[in-house]
Order: structure tokens, then sequence, then C-alpha cells
């Protein structure tokens, strides 16, 4: 509880600048893991992530059987002659994805999970999606994130100096990237709920890092060539002040999505929110990490090469200054 209460009050000044090497280092470590993520699954499934059927086409069986198994409805479906199906439950429901299936075979499967589940088959739901619609459907959800990829650039290309601009952009593709890379480890399909969910990371990532570089903005504004400060000191206090605004919108947001994806998906059987609620998860908390982590400290770091800062820092290298409480500031030495 001190922690806590010292936290609220300001009174914790933690060095995230300082330790910069520390977050490129687990940065590095979780993009490599991410990249090899998606490698391994585009050599192991032909794509890189598990697209569903709204994306790649195929057929979906949606029926009712309290007392079956996933193993019965995976064995079921097997043995009618589907390759691989994609079984999900959603309290008593099933929900089983396929490759595209011609009539003769979507009729085979219709009767076996009929016979060997109990199921009506009048009450079996098949919804079939042609590849050539669900490529189509691909190429605009993609087109779709580059256009927001571009509104965002030129955002923030407005908004902040090409830096900064520059600062965030890497910490926007440093969260998409990571949480792309825990979907192709995990399996889990993406849909356009999962699209949606990876657009509103990006929006929630943009907003924190707005928030700390419009106050890094003011905080070294001031600085000159008497300031008592380097730019990776102020730029660092700027962060802290910034701390417990960060935190409180990241927990506050993060609750719910946990909720949902935890117990909506686990307790209750929701499997079709979990491809939203990951995306959500995952992403809000890469998006926090880096706001704090990658997208100051990177900014510090190309602006501490700038003569100007460069100077201040020499200065109170060499006066003994430029320390916070017992620390001394990192001074940028290229």
């Amino acid at each position: 509880m001190g922690l806590g209460r010292r936290l609220y009050r300001g009174e914790i000044d933690v060095d995230f600048v300082g330790r910069r090497k520390l977050w490129y280092s687990l940065s590095a470590f979780l993009l490599l893991f991410s990249i090899a993520g998606l490698v391994f699954s585009a050599a192991t499934n032909g794509s890189p992530l598990n697209l569903g059927v709204e994306f790649k086409g195929g057929s979906v069986f949606a029926f009712a059987a309290p007392k079956a198994t996933i193993e019965q409805v995976r064995e079921t479906m097997t043995d009618a002659g589907v390759h691989q199906p994609i079984v999900q439950q959603a309290g008593s429901g099933w929900r089983v994805t396929t490759e595209t299936l011609n009539e003769a075979n979507l009729t085979k499967v219709q009767q076996s999970v009929a016979t060997e589940l109990g199921v009506d088959s009048k009450q079996i739901s098949i919804t079939s999606i042609g590849a050539s619609w669900g490529g189509e459907v691909a190429n605009k959800a993609w087109i779709g994130l580059g256009v927001f990829m571009l509104a965002i650039i030129l955002y923030l290309s407005m908004a902040f100096e090409p830096k900064m601009a520059l600062a965030a952009i890497v910490a926007l593709i440093h969260d998409l990237v990571i949480t792309a890379g825990i979907y192709a480890w995990s399996g889990f399909e993406v849909t356009p709920a999962t699209l949606l969910g990876f657009l509103t990371i990006l929006g929630y990532s943009l907003y924190d890092a707005v928030v700390v570089f419009d106050m890094i903005k003011e905080v070294t504004a001031k600085l000159g060539t008497t300031s008592k400060k380097t730019y990776t000191m102020a730029a660092n206090d700027a962060l802290n002040h910034t701390l417990i605004r960060s935190l409180n919108t990241s927990l506050v947001a993060i609750l719910p999505v946990a909720a949902i994806l935890f117990i909506g998906t686990t307790v209750l059987g929701a499997g079709t929110l979990k491809d939203l609620s990951l995306a959500l998860f995952v992403g809000m908390l890469v998006g926090t990490y880096s706001s704090l982590c990658v997208a100051t400290p990177l900014l510090v770091t190309l602006k501490e090469r700038e003569p100007k800062y460069q100077a201040i820092a020499r200065r109170l290298a060499s006066t003994g200054g430029g320390k916070s409480g017992s620390k001394r500031a990192a001074v940028a030495k290229n």
C-alpha cells in the first residue's frame, strides 16, 4: 500500500530513460520472438497468421450438442472426410470451420454430425464462403489497415517534430508486430473482429504516446544553454509526471478486457469473443509498455544527438551537475 500511495502522490521517480538499454534488449527479444512465430506459422501452415474463414474462404457448421466433447466433435468431422477442422465451443453450442466443401460433402458432414452426436440435421446451420470472396475481404482489410497507418503518420508529422513522430511510429509498429506474433504462436484465428482489435490498440497506443510527448514538449521547451537539466532528465521527469495517468488508463481499460478473455472464454465458453479480446489484452499491455519504455527512450536517444542538447550535457557533466536524486542522468556521448 505504501508503494501505491507514493505512486499516486508522485513521490516515486522511475529512471525509465536511464534504463533504455534494458528496454531495447527486452523489445528486441519480444520482436524476435514474434517474428519467429510468424515465420514458423508461415512455414508450417502456409500463412503467418491463422486467417479465419472470412478471409480465406471455407465452410462453417454451427449446432448445439451439450453432451459432446471437443474430441468427439473433431473425430466426427475427421471421419466425415474433413481435413484439419477448427472446433470452437460456445456454451452448449459448437462452431466448426472447415475447408471449402462441395454440396455432396456438406451433406455428408451434416448427416455424420446428426448421427454421431445426436443432433437434428435441421438444427445444423451451414455457411459457405468462397475463397475468392474471402480473398477480396482480406485485401480490403489490409488496405484499411494501411490507410489507418498512413493517417496516423500524417497526423504525427503535423502534430510533432520529425523525431517525435518517428519514435511514436516505431512504437506503433513495435506493438503491432508483437501482437501479431502472439497470435501466430497461440494459433488464434484472425477474424474481422481481430482486425478491429488491431486498429483499436493502435489508436490506444497512439493516445498514450501523444499524452507523454505533449508533456515532454512542454518540459523540454524551457531548456536553454544555462539549463540545469539535460534533455534526458527533462524527458524522464515528464514521463514520471504522466506515469500515474498512463497506468490508470491502462488498468481501467485492461480489466474488462481481461474479464472477457479469461472468464468469458473459459468459464462461460464464449469462444467467439477471444478473437477480439486477445488482440485488445495483448495490445494494451504492449502499448502501455512501449509508450513508457520504447517511444520516450528512443526519442531521447535521437534528441541527445543534437548539438544543443549535447552542449548542455557536456556543461553539466563538467560541473558535476545533471544529477537526479543520487543517480547521474545518462548523458549521450554520440
